[in-house]
Order: structure tokens, then sequence, then C-alpha cells
């Protein structure tokens, strides 16, 4: 018999006589719906397998059995962990089709084998006539069985055991100068009732059985520390980029040298002073332009007052008349 089956048989039996309320509803779909796919719809679904998840999980063997509401899926799931076979035994998924067809996808009924009997088998099984109950069926209505034991369960990360990987701490002086195959019990027996000084040579092998470690040791913290090297600030170069205003400077004319310029340069010394010299004759003329608008207004006003004298009658005419 399977052992993951006999679980499921224990509890199959304990649910006998079950049968689907209206509507179709049973606890198993609705169980179902709750915990597993989280879908109300399955509380009146067809129920045959959803018993089967249910028992599992009261059983504790639900990832040996699967949880499923789809019997191609729930013998798909047996295929994929080579526990799939065409073999009858007691505790085994049985999954059934009307029509004889022999595929996964023929699959219309699952059950459990409670026993077998040459060509007959013994089953429980859930949505039978609408109620948990035996059943009787011939091999030929088979498609397949599944083994809930043959499924390998990987061991959940908590469960394995902790391996260091690290090595071992390193041996004591007296492990080291130890005769194989002297007991530890008997060494400490010897050394309680042997109250003789050590010998020299014993004394000079554990202190330089000491001194290598010291050694060592210390040549392995050297090993990993990190030396850091002082080097050399790197100069603060400045890169001039070219920009689009940075032109290609003009070359000079085969007849003109840099001395030639800079002696053209040094004679332009006398600009200032023919500058100054600009600006005042620009002040005088701007001056003396002012004087020559003075002298115009001072002449047409006399004439004004010549014409104003001319154009009215003398005192001496009014006389007259």
């Amino acid at each position: 018999m399977d052992p993951i089956g006999q679980k499921l048989l224990h509890v199959a039996k304990d649910q006998l006589g079950y049968t689907e309320k209206a509507s179709g509803y049973t606890k198993y779909g609705d169980w179902y719906g709750k915990h597993v796919d989280k879908d109300a719809a399955f509380k009146t679904a067809p129920w045959c397998d959803m018993f089967l998840a249910w028992a599992a999980d009261k059983a504790g063997v639900e990832d040996w059995a699967g949880e499923f509401a789809s019997t191609p899926q729930h013998a798909n799931f047996f295929k994929k962990h080579k526990a799939w076979g065409h073999h009858p035994e007691p505790g085994a998924i049985v999954f059934f089709s009307w029509n004889g067809g022999k595929s996964v996808g023929d699959i219309e009924h699952v059950g459990i084998v409670e026993s077998v009997h040459g060509r007959t088998l013994h089953t429980i099984e859930a949505n039978h006539n609408d109620h948990l109950g035996r059943a009787t069926r011939d091999v030929s209505q088979v498609v397949g069985y599944g083994y809930p034991s043959k499924v390998k369960v990987k061991a959940a990360p908590a469960d394995q055991k902790y391996v260091p990987k690290h090595s071992a701490p390193p041996p004591s002086a007296e492990a080291l100068t130890q005769q194989p195959g002297t007991p530890q019990s008997e060494l400490q027996t010897t050394a309680q009732h042997d109250s003789a000084p050590p010998l020299p040579d014993q004394q000079a092998a554990l202190t330089g059985l000491l001194a290598v470690v010291v050694f060592g040791t210390v040549a392995l913290a050297l090993s990993k520390s990190k030396v850091r090297v002082p080097m050399p600030a790197a100069p603060n170069v400045r890169v001039r980029k070219r920009g689009k205003h940075h032109r290609t400077p003009v070359e000079l004319p085969a007849e003109v040298s840099v001395a030639d310029l800079d002696l053209a340069e040094s004679s332009t010394t006398i600009m200032p002073i023919l500058s100054a010299e600009a600006a005042a004759l620009a002040e005088d003329k701007e001056f003396w332009g002012k004087i020559t608008e003075l002298e115009e207004d001072v002449e047409l006003a006399f004439w004004d007052t010549l014409h104003t004298a001319l154009s009215q009658p003398s005192s001496a005419e009014s006389l007259n008349v």
C-alpha cells in the first residue's frame, strides 16, 4: 500500500456519507476557494478532486498528494514528479475516463483505491451520485494512477541542517604531540600522575610549534591587510577647449617678419598725442561756433530794431501834418 495514500484513506473513511447541499454546495469546495484558489465559485463546483485536496491538507501530505480542482492537472502533477503509472495498488490516486480514452485529456473523474481484486477496483470517491462513498470500478475505465509516496519533495530551507563552510578549529598542542592510537583519557591520566618535569626535547618541540603558529598567524594577517602606497598627486592640468570663436591664426606674408610687427607697434606711441590735439581742436571749433551764433543773433537784433524804427512815422512828420 502507498504509505501516503494510506493516510488519505484514513481521512476519507471518516468522511463517508457526506452529501452535497443545495445548488451543489460542499464544504470541500468552500474550503478550496478560501485556502487554495481564492475563488468563491469553487464552493458549488464539481468536487471529486477538491475533496482529495482537503483530505491531503488534513493529513498533512499536500506536498505529496497535490491540491487540485482539475483532474487533468492533477494527473500531470504526478507525471511531472515521475509518480505516474498503470499498476493499481491501495492508496493510489486513480483517474477515470468513461469513454475509454487513455490520455490525460480524457480524464473525467478521480478517486482513491481502497483495495484491488483482479480487474476490479474498490475505491472511495467524492461527487459519486452527489455524495462521498465507496464504488466498484473495472480497470478498463482507468487512465492511470498517481502514487503520492513516489513524489520527491525537497526539504524546506528551515529543515536543512547547517553545514559550516569554514575549516575546523586548529588542534591543540597536546593533540599535535599525541601519539597515534593513544586515547585522550590516557594522556590526561598520565599527566595527572606523572610529576616529572617535561623533557628538554619536548619543550623545544612545543616552543618551535608555538613559534610557527604565531609566525603563520602574523603572516596571514599581513597578507590580508590592505597596504596603501602613497601615490603622487596628479598635476592640475587645465585643458582649453576650442570654441566657435577660436580661429586659426593668420599666417604672415613672406615679406613681413615678427620684427617688422614689433617695429610698427612701437611707432604707434604718438597716437595719444594726436588724439589729444584733435580733441582740443574740436573744443575750439565748438566754442567759436557758439560765438558765431551769438554774433549773428546780435546782428539780427540790430536789423530788427532798425526796421522797426523805419516802419513807424517819426515825430517830425507828425508835427508837419
